[in-house]
C-alpha cells in the first residue's frame, strides 16, 4: 500500500469513527483473521464504510466491500477511494452494461483469500420495512464456497447518518453488531439457507417488528 492509499484510509477510518461514534459489538463472535463474508442491511453507501472502519487493521487489509461500479467509479476521486483504498469488488448494478457476471468477480475475489462485505438485500432499503428479503447471491456464495464462514452484521442508525441524496453526513451515535457465523448445510435448500441467514440478521437488530418475509423465488446478485 502506497503512502498517500495508507493516509486516505487512515483519513476516511478516523473520519467514520469521528462523525458515527462507531462502535463493533462482537455479540456472537470474535475478530478472526479467517475467511468471512459479512453480509449486513443496506440503507446507506456509508454502509460498508462502518463496517470496514470497526475491522481491526489486519482483517480490514484483507476484507473488501462488494459496491456499484456506477457509483464508486463516477469520478477519479471515487475510483481511488473504491479501488485503490476500500479495493472494492465493483459490480455493473445495469445487466445490459455488464462484461462479466458480479457471482464470478466476487468469488474470484473469495478465491485469491480475500474477505467480502455484501448486502444481499440488492438494493438500499428505503422502505418502512426492518430488512427487505434476500437476493440469491448470498446462496450462491456459500454453496461455491462452504469453508468461508457468513458472519450477520446489523448497522444500527446510519440510514440517518448519511441519508439516500445527501452529501454530508450527520453526526450520530452508529454501531456494527457481528452475530454467530453460519454456514449453509448440505442439501440445504435456497429458500430455506436465506430465510435462515435473514432471520439471523433479524434477531440483531433488536426491532419488536422484526419478523422474516418471504424470499423472491428468483434474484441476481446487485451491489450499491
Amino acid at each position: 500500500m502506497s503512502v498517500l492509499q495508507m493516509f486516505a484510509s487512515t483519513l476516511i477510518t478516523g473520519f467514520a469513527r469521528v462523525v458515527t461514534g462507531v462502535r463493533p459489538d462482537w455479540r456472537g463472535t470474535l475478530p478472526d483473521a479467517s475467511q468471512r463474508i459479512y453480509f449486513a442491511n443496506h440503507a446507506s453507501h456509508g454502509d460498508f464504510v462502518l463496517i470496514w472502519s470497526v475491522l481491526p487493521k489486519p482483517l480490514r487489509d484483507r476484507t473488501r466491500p462488494v459496491a456499484g461500479a456506477d457509483y464508486w467509479e463516477k469520478d477519479r476521486l471515487r475510483h481511488f477511494i473504491g479501488t485503490e483504498v476500500f479495493r472494492a469488488v465493483l459490480i455493473d448494478r445495469v445487466a445490459s452494461a455488464r462484461k462479466e457476471d458480479p457471482l464470478s468477480v466476487m468469488s474470484r475475489a473469495l478465491g485469491e483469500g480475500d474477505s467480502l462485505i455484501l448486502f444481499p438485500e440488492g438494493t438500499r432499503n428505503t422502505t418502512e420495512e426492518t430488512l427487505l428479503p434476500f437476493r440469491s447471491g448470498l446462496y450462491n456464495l456459500a454453496a461455491k464456497h462452504p469453508d468461508v464462514a457468513l458472519v450477520p452484521t446489523w448497522i444500527d442508525n446510519i440510514s440517518r447518518v448519511l441519508p439516500k441524496g445527501e452529501v454530508l453526513p450527520v453526526p450520530l451515535l452508529c454501531s456494527v453488531t457481528f452475530g454467530e457465523p453460519l454456514r449453509l448445510q448440505p442439501g440445504e435448500d435456497r429458500h430455506v439457507f436465506l430465510d435462515r441467514a435473514r432471520a439471523a440478521l433479524l434477531a440483531l437488530s433488536g426491532r419488536q417488528d422484526a419478523h422474516p418475509a418471504p424470499v423472491p423465488l428468483d434474484g441476481q446478485p446487485h451491489a450499491a
